[in-house]
């Protein structure tokens, strides 16, 4: 059951970065720079002929410096950017097991202080509440994520980042009911400034989340209705392609795909292809192999 759990939250989350130009990953800030930065540090380490150990001790010196200037300058931006950015790269040279709480509570003081300075840039909140989220911290993400959606009620990144929150937690109650309040006041909201919520993508992330649920009845009403709001939107074909294909009606699946591929700006077509593809079966061992000679 478990593992079954999992393997749908894997897979709400991989359908979010399909569909939605967020710029943020769900995914724990650890295994997004992990994932991300060991192609950047092997080609670096490649073409550079630096080894592992220059590069942690440069980003050591860097961190030193950017430590300096804060002393000084305790909002100097540049310094907290810097001072961000270098533990990070440091952080994602360490393994899993290697990494401590100190490690990433490094990252989390620049990051509060950058969130507070610059609180309509809410990348630095959705970043600070994955790091606490990774130490365990829950209730503090949660707070970090409530703390943007007090003022921008429509901010995906927070958005999205709260209901991983809320599923990760066994709430998925919860997180229906938060995207269920977004939608109920979307229209207020845009009539006030244009554009605030995307209701196709909170649609897309609330049928997701009821897919989860194994509602798949409310899952494909919702992204009908994101259809019918915006036929031109590739989001909501893809979503409900692939819950049809998860279902198991891949011929009722295969004109969706083909239509969210024509939609989709190029960027995502590789992902939409990988989305669509029937995996080869194993070959059978015949009887006569099988059998003792």
């Amino acid at each position: 059951m478990t593992q079954t759990r999992n393997k749908w939250i894997i897979r709400v989350v991989l359908l979010l970065a399909v569909t939605a130009f967020l710029g943020v990953s769900l995914i724990p800030i650890l295994g997004a720079l992990n994932d991300s930065s060991s192609v950047v540090q092997n080609t670096t380490n490649t073409s550079t002929g630096v080894s592992s150990s220059e590069q942690k001790s440069k980003l050591a010196d860097e961190i030193r410096g950017y430590e300096l200037v804060l002393q000084r300058e305790p909002e100097n931006q540049t310094a907290l950017k810097g001072l961000v950015e270098a533990r990070l790269q440091l952080l994602a040279q360490k393994e899993n097991g290697q990494v401590q709480m100190a490690d990433i509570q490094g990252v989390i003081e620049p990051l509060e202080k950058l969130s507070k300075l610059n609180p309509q840039q809410t990348e630095y909140g959705v970043l600070l509440a994955q790091a606490k989220q990774q130490i365990g911290d829950k209730e503090g993400a949660a707070q970090t994520y409530r703390s943007i959606l007090a003022t921008q009620p429509g901010d995906l990144k927070a958005l999205q980042g709260m209901v991983n929150l809320q599923l990760s937690q066994e709430r998925p109650e919860a997180a229906i009911g938060l995207l269920k309040d977004t939608l109920s006041t979307a229209d207020q909201a845009n009539s006030i400034q244009a554009g605030t919520v995307d209701v196709v993508a909170v649609q897309v992330l609330l049928g997701s989340v009821y897919a989860l649920q194994k509602n798949n009845t409310q899952a494909i009403s919702l992204y009908e209705q994101a259809i019918k709001k915006d036929p031109q939107d590739f989001r909501p074909v893809l979503a409900k392609a692939m819950l049809l294909k998860e279902q198991g009606k891949v011929d009722e699946s295969k004109p969706l795909f083909d239509t969210a591929r024509a939609l989709a700006p190029a960027q995502y077509k590789d992902e939409i292809n990988k989305a669509a593809a029937i995996p080869t079966p194993a070959p059978t061992a015949s009887p006569e192999s099988t059998s003792s000679p």
